[in-house]
């Protein structure tokens, strides 16, 4: 099941739609090493903190998603591990894993572009982040950019097989 909190404004949507743009960039670039094309990016007051790719091809890595690059990158910036007043924009719904470092890090908004209907965690397959038996639940809002985020990961899936 996805998930959307009330509509945002025109121009929070903007603004998010804009956002998202950063964690796009970081797919398209993970590409270049061979890793699923996912992105993301953290932002505080309007301000990039971090963003990142995929890398778990590139660094052998399991744990090398996006998000949790992403969120090491935002954690190092702000000098601890909990991340208040930012918003995690990532291209694909975050998984098990990454929501729970999303849970961990205390980060207040996640924006995600589309659905992932065989690993998602933030409604589609779990719903780690709305889970009432843990100690933060950020607002999760959905489908920013969806068609995009989707097209990138088809188009990566279909030059492989």
């Amino acid at each position: 099941m996805e998930r959307e909190r009330a509509a945002a404004p025109a121009a929070a949507a903007a603004a998010h739609a804009e956002a998202m743009g950063a964690a796009l960039e970081r797919a398209r670039g993970a590409e270049e090493h061979r890793d699923v094309p996912i992105g993301a990016a953290i932002f505080r007051d309007g301000e990039l903190l971090a963003a990142a790719g995929n890398e778990r091809e590139l660094r052998q890595d399991p744990t090398a998603h996006a998000e949790v690059l992403a969120i090491r990158a935002a954690a190092a910036a702000l000098g601890g591990w909990r991340l208040p007043g930012t918003t995690l924009y990532v291209t694909l719904e975050p998984c098990a894993m990454c929501a729970g470092a999303i849970v961990l890090a205390r980060i207040p908004t996640v924006v995600y572009g589309t659905a992932d209907p065989k690993a998602g965690a933030a409604g589609s397959v779990l719903d780690v982040l709305s889970e009432p038996a843990l100690n933060h639940r950020p607002e999760v809002i959905a489908g920013v950019r969806a068609a995009e985020c989707a097209a990138l990961l088809r188009e990566f899936f279909a030059s492989r097989r």
